[in-house]
């Protein structure tokens, strides 16, 4: 069981960041995206999703 995580290309809404978090824990989207806004609203949230978004990598099995 080899599994990545990388930001999603098809699972998207501003850098694919929820989306490949979803993907890698077989979880929906939307369910991350709103745990993340609820993070976001503390402030810590908006500087840990642009350090996802430029740790994680992009998503290399699907063009973009």
């Amino acid at each position: 069981m080899n599994r990545k995580l990388y930001r999603s290309n098809t699972n998207r809404m501003i850098c694919g960041v929820c989306g490949g978090i979803g993907e890698y824990l077989n979880v929906d989207p939307t369910l991350v995206r709103l745990i993340w806004a609820l993070v976001a609203c503390s402030g810590a949230g908006v500087v840990a999703y642009l350090l996802a978004a430029v740790i994680i990598p992009q998503d290399p099995g699907s063009s973009y």
